[in-house]
C-alpha cells in the first residue's frame, strides 16, 4: 500500500521549469512601472510566492503599484505566452504515472491562478494523472498556501490530513503543507535552496521526481 492517499504537487519549480516565463514577465512590469535599478537575481524570488506579496516584499511598492504590477506580469505571462516559456523536468510525466497507476490521488496546489495552472497542465499532457488543478484567485484573495491545499483536498474528497503530502520547493508550500496538518516532501531540483526547505521542516527532501514517487510508494528508506 501506497504512503500517503493523496498527493499534491505545487506547479513552478516541482512539475515545470518556469523561471525563464516568470523572470521574464516580471521584468516586463518593473520595466513599465519604470523599476530598472535591481539585480536579475531578485527576479528568482518571484517563483513561488503570491506575486502581489513579492512586488511588495522585494520592491517596497504600496498596493496600488503591486496590484499594477501584478496586471503587467500578467499581460506579458498571459497574453503573450510567457505562461508556456517553461519545460518539464526529466522524469515528471513517468513519476506522475507510477502514482497515479497505484491508486494514489494527485492534485496541483499552486499560487498560480487556477485557469492558467490547468492551461500549463494540460499544454504539458499531464491532465490524465490529475483529479483536481487548486490554485490562488485572480484577485490573489486565496493565494495562502495552507487555504490553496485544503481547497484541493476538499475537490479530491480527501479528509484526513494524515493520508496528505504536499510536494514543493520552496519554503511557503512547506509552512502551508504544515498549517494544514499535511505532510510535506521538500523539492531539491526546484528553486529552493536545501536550508529553506529543512528549516521550513520539510518532513523529507527529494533530489529527484523518482524520489517522490519512491517516498509515496515505498516510504521512507
Amino acid at each position: 500500500m501506497p504512503a500517503f492517499r493523496t498527493v499534491l504537487f505545487d506547479l513552478d519549480g516541482t512539475l515545470t521549469d518556469s523561471a525563464p516565463g516568470i523572470t521574464a514577465s516580471v521584468r516586463f512590469a518593473l520595466n513599465e512601472l519604470g523599476v530598472t535599478d535591481y539585480d536579475d537575481s531578485i527576479l528568482y524570488k518571484f517563483i513561488g510566492p503570491p506575486l502581489i506579496w513579492s512586488f511588495k516584499e522585494f520592491f517596497s511598492m504600496s498596493d496600488e503599484q503591486a496590484q499594477k504590477g501584478l496586471e503587467l506580469y500578467r499581460l506579458n505571462y498571459n497574453e503573450r505566452g510567457g505562461k508556456f516559456d517553461s519545460v518539464l523536468y526529466d522524469g515528471i510525466a513517468e513519476s506522475l504515472r507510477r502514482m497515479h497507476d497505484a491508486g494514489v490521488k494527485l492534485g496541483v496546489a499552486t499560487a498560480k491562478p487556477e485557469t492558467t495552472a490547468r492551461e500549463v497542465i494540460e499544454h504539458f499532457g499531464l491532465s490524465e494523472y490529475f483529479g483536481c488543478v487548486s490554485g490562488g484567485n485572480p484577485d490573489e484573495k486565496r493565494c495562502g498556501k495552507r487555504d490553496i491545499i485544503l481547497h484541493a483536498m476538499e475537490l479530491l474528497g480527501e479528509k484526513e490530513p494524515a493520508k496528505t503530502l504536499m510536494a514543493g520547493d520552496r519554503e511557503y508550500d512547506i509552512t502551508g503543507a504544515r498549517e494544514a496538518g499535511v505532510a510535506s516532501i521538500g523539492v531539491l531540483y526546484g528553486f529552493g535552496s536545501r536550508d529553506e526547505l529543512v528549516s521550513a521542516g520539510a518532513d523529507a527532501l527529494a533530489a529527484s521526481p523518482a524520489e517522490i514517487a519512491d517516498f509515496v510508494l515505498n516510504g521512507a528508506r
